[in-house]
């Protein structure tokens, strides 16, 4: 078995400080192997065999995507459109003709969906009337298991009391923010809207409800962020009385607002690797003195209410349904992307086709590939997560990782060290990238292309 243990890409550097300087920087945010392309005169046919198959009985998610915003945020990179009334009204029939049809297939009935997941863009720019009837589609149209996660994803800006309270009423049962920094000044650089004290409020606002699980997003590498303003971030995280966080980095991202800015001087340098580092560490250290609950290596919660199924789920080989223009997802072994264009969305629908820009057979060590991404994300691989014996094959890359100080070797497990930790997207990739490396010739997949 090769594992490439002369390569430092793979094994890291040897150094006194490996939360800093293992890797060179982190280059995206998820992990993922390769997958084989579905030649495009077969991208429907390859669909409709797909949702017309029952399937395995494994969980389940529905994403559905709302490409609207108001701005866009200088560190972003999927802004599609700027809200406007008349664009959205538009998109929401077509989506909702998208979902009729799909909830149809027999795919879509066979199982009942454990997360829902309405995300974007900005999908609190709906009207209060399109979030709730959205939201009772769902419910009306799909099985959902008794403790299905309904998820909204949105920002504070314009979200009012009478939209949160049509969310609810429509079913909608966790809303996450992405509230990115309470820091006006950082805010402000980033293209956020509100000012941080009116996101505290409105924060605890929702909380006061007392109805559904309130999650936050804070980035940290952001220009203007320091590490005293980062720790006021994590303390205003508590004061919120948020029932759950996400802690992200910045990943440095060509071609975007806010490297043209720097560019033109108009922006500071954001944090460099070590910086967010650093940042990371305070991070980890805050949730743990204030006893906050850890669920993966970048998500905590404050008590029981906050579970972070989707999130969780679509890091695994659980099977997800897109729906929207821009949307992706794996149904029955093909994953596709939807068109991000909202004419040809929309044209799509009108004829009855699948929106899809392209699709993809899953990669011959998909399962393997989503295990592994799943153990690293929540920070600790198990010998039984692989097929027999990979483990044990694999122990002299994990005992040069253990090393270098981003894991530690124990029996049947792998557990990441804190370095481990803010490198855990770079690792899985790596161990991806190495397994697949020394695997066999790929088996036949579930779905074949239809003839």
């Amino acid at each position: 078995m090769n594992l490439e243990l002369d390569n430092v890409d793979i094994i890291g550097r040897h150094t006194p400080d490996p939360l800093r300087f293992a890797f060179e920087k982190k280059k995206g945010a998820h992990a993922g192997g390769i997958a084989k392309p579905v030649a495009p005169e077969l991208v429907q046919s390859t669909l409709t065999t797909a949702y017309s198959a029952v399937g395995e009985k494994t969980p389940r998610c529905l994403y559905i995507h709302i490409p609207f915003c108001r701005v866009r945020c200088t560190y972003c990179n999927f802004f599609q459109y700027a809200s406007s009334t008349q664009l959205i009204d538009r998109y929401f029939e077509a989506l909702k003709k998208e979902l009729l049809w799909k909830a149809s297939m027999p795919w879509s009935q066979d199982y009942p969906f454990q997360a829902v997941y309405i995300g974007g863009g900005t999908p609190t720019d709906l009207s209060a009337a399109q979030i709730k009837e959205l939201a009772e589609l769902v419910r009306t149209h799909f099985p959902l298991t008794p403790d299905c996660e309904f998820t909204l994803e949105g920002r504070i800006n314009r979200f009012d009391d009478h939209k949160f309270e049509s969310a609810l009423e429509g079913g909608i049962n966790r809303f996450s923010f992405g509230v990115q920094s309470f820091d006006t000044k950082v805010r402000r650089s980033a293209k956020r809207l509100n000012d941080g004290d009116e996101v505290l409020e409105r924060l605890q606002h929702f909380v006061s409800y007392n109805s559904a699980p309130i999650v936050i997003d804070l980035l940290y590498g952001l220009p203007y962020q320091t590490l005293t303003t980062w720790e006021n971030d994590l303390e205003l995280y508590l004061e919120s009385g948020a029932h759950g966080v996400d802690l992200y980095q910045l990943i440095e991202m060509q071609n975007l607002p806010m490297g043209r800015l720097v560019e033109q001087g108009k922006l500071p340098q954001p944090a460099d690797t070590q910086l967010k580092a650093t940042m990371f560490k305070m991070g980890v250290e805050f949730m743990a003195k204030h006893h906050q609950t850890r669920l993966s290596v970048n998500h905590w919660s404050s008590g029981n209410r906050e579970r972070s199924v989707y999130n969780s789920l679509a890091k695994t080989s659980a099977q997800v349904m897109p729906l929207g223009a821009g949307a992706g997802g794996t149904v029955n072994g093909i994953s596709s992307m939807q068109y991000r264009d909202m004419d040809k969305y929309i044209q799509a629908g009108e004829a009855n086709e699948f929106a899809a820009a392209m699709a993809f057979h899953s990669a011959p060590n998909a399962h393997i590939d989503s295990m592994i991404k799943a153990a690293f994300d929540r920070g600790v691989l198990s010998a039984r997560a692989l097929p027999d014996g990979m483990f044990e094959r694999l122990q002299p890359l994990f005992k040069a990782w253990e090393n270098n100080g981003l894991a530690k070797c124990d029996g049947a497990y792998l557990t990441l060290t804190l370095a481990g930790q803010f490198w855990s997207v770079t690792l899985a990739q790596n161990l991806i990238k190495v397994v697949s490396s020394n695997q066999p010739q790929p088996h036949k997949n579930k779905v074949t292309e239809a003839a």
